[in-house]
């Protein structure tokens, strides 16, 4: 049985945040998705507010403390990286950016990458296709075509959007799935119709970072 590695990175400055939250409904649905094909997700959390120091000590040095160099490993040598971060003043986090910029400029090529993004407001749905898409694009990583917003209404199912938060996350679950096992099709939106756990719940269980059992992803 084929083990696919993903990192998962999320840029929440509080505890509990609705960024990790986001983060681990992502990460556990696309564990679901390639368990469906018979693959196995290993998968490791990077909480960038555990290592913020290390980060901004290393872009004004250049060294790379511990924690920031295993980090960077885990995403650089993943074969798929989740990407999660809350928006500010339109734009992504200013810890997200740091950490990306830190990424080896080369380290990324190919690989599939699901984009999520937090707000209180819905007017900030934009942000991944104007900010962060072009980020992932210039290290010609593979980011698969539906990114997660999801809006402070989004969390008690207020929101408006017609599909939902959660069918957002199953159909890019299903995208990045199809990327790693190579049966994506162009313009397939089937995993919008999927059932999909509600947010919270198993989606939102804390992760203590380390490679998660699969078992651990599956609803209960």
């Amino acid at each position: 049985m084929t083990t696919r590695r993903i990192a998962v990175i999320s840029a929440g400055l509080s505890e509990p945040s609705s960024t990790r939250q986001l983060a681990d409904a992502l990460a556990r649905a696309s564990a679901i998705e390639l368990e469906r094909g018979g693959e196995v997700a290993e998968i490791e959390i990077i909480e960038l507010r555990h290592i913020a120091p290390d980060v901004l000590n290393g872009l004004l040095t250049g060294t790379h403390a511990a924690p920031l160099a295993h980090a960077l490993r885990v995403v650089e040598e993943a074969d798929a990286v989740i990407a999660v971060t809350p928006i500010f003043s339109t734009s992504y986090s200013g810890l997200f950016k740091m950490f990306v910029d830190l990424i080896d400029r080369d380290a990324l090529t190919g690989t599939p990458v699901i984009l999520g993004a937090t707000a209180g407001t819905p007017r900030h749905s934009l942000a991944i296709d104007y900010a962060i898409r072009p980020i992932f694009a210039y290290l010609h990583a593979d980011v698969v075509p539906t990114g997660v917003f999801a809006a402070t209404a989004d969390w008690g199912g207020q929101g408006t959007d017609a599909e939902g938060v959660p069918g957002r996350i199953a159909r890019a679950a299903r995208e990045l799935a199809g990327k790693l096992t190579g049966t994506a099709r162009d313009g397939d939106s089937s995993s919008a119709t999927r059932p999909t756990a509600p947010l919270g719940g198993a989606a939102s269980r804390a992760f203590d970072g380390g490679f998660v059992p699969m078992g651990d992803l599956l609803p209960r």
